[in-house]
């Protein structure tokens, strides 16, 4: 629990603030299909030996772009033994999107609009990606989830992820943003994350440790789901108000309430 705290600490450490859905925006809501998506070039990343020279006596005569480019093979496929055996597997993107989706999901209240979402199997055949061991890489066609009856899509985009060092501590990083708008419509909700284990004072994850074992990197990059899913959660369980009107469902829709931002918000 003390590191997904100190992950959700360490997001938006950039100063941004966030644009927050408004009750009646979410009142307005029919239904949201939910995605997670992880951008072609953003990695799994390793800028560790390049990055920090705290290293260099231990890596001898390897260099440092060829020791990073051994540790983000490792990252991506996971550890394999002298015989060429996978010995421990890494999270793939596939894996690292889906719990991002399902995650945050998971921690929303058990109200609408959140009560009236698109099944993710749906959701998966309507974009072409169903049983793809892969997420899109670019933004998909959002007009086709119209036909699934979805009017809203909350989108978590990874831009780059993977590991970093400074002074001799390395650790794991993710970049990308979360985002709530209408189908051919406006934007409801963005918020922008960093989320960086040297930035949350998390315990050092050894590159050579984590080059023989890629479970290491996994097991963090799980921490950093939770962390993320949480504040995104967090932002996305707006109370409605007496003032709001009716619910969705309950009659009318209201018209989507403007977007807000929260200069004071502390990520």
């Amino acid at each position: 629990m003390r590191l997904v705290l100190n992950l959700v600490l360490a997001l938006g450490v950039a100063g941004c603030a966030a644009h927050l859905p408004t009750p009646g925006a979410l009142g307005a809501t029919k239904q949201v299909a939910f995605i997670a998506r992880i951008e072609d070039d953003a990695g799994p990343r390793s800028t560790v030996f390049r990055g920090d020279a705290s290293y260099r006596e231990k890596l001898k005569r390897l260099s440092d772009d060829e020791a990073d480019r051994r540790l983000g093979n490792a990252l991506a496929a996971g550890s394999f033994n002298k015989q060429g055996e996978l010995d421990a597997p890494t999270i793939t993107r596939f894996e690292f999107a889906d719990s991002m989706r399902a995650s945050t999901l998971a921690l929303l209240p058990k109200v609408a609009p959140w009560t009236r979402v698109t099944h993710p199997v749906q959701v998966a055949r309507v974009l072409e990606s169903f049983l793809v061991q892969e997420v899109p890489a670019n933004a998909p066609d959002y007009e086709r989830l119209r036909s699934l009856g979805a009017d809203s899509v909350v989108e978590i985009v990874i831009e780059s992820y993977g590991m970093r060092s400074e002074n001799g501590v390395a650790g794991v990083y993710v970049l990308g943003f979360a985002r709530m708008f209408r189908i051919g419509g406006g934007e409801l909700y963005r918020r922008a994350f960093f989320s960086d284990d040297l930035k949350a004072g998390l315990p050092h994850l050894d590159p050579f440790e984590a080059r023989r074992d890629a479970q290491r990197f996994a097991q963090r990059i799980k921490q950093v789901v939770a962390g993320i899913s949480a504040q995104v959660a967090k932002d996305l369980t707006v109370a409605p108000t007496a003032s709001e009107g009716p619910k969705a469902g309950d009659g009318p829709e209201p018209e989507p309430g403007p977007i807000v931002e929260h200069p004071d918000d502390p990520l």
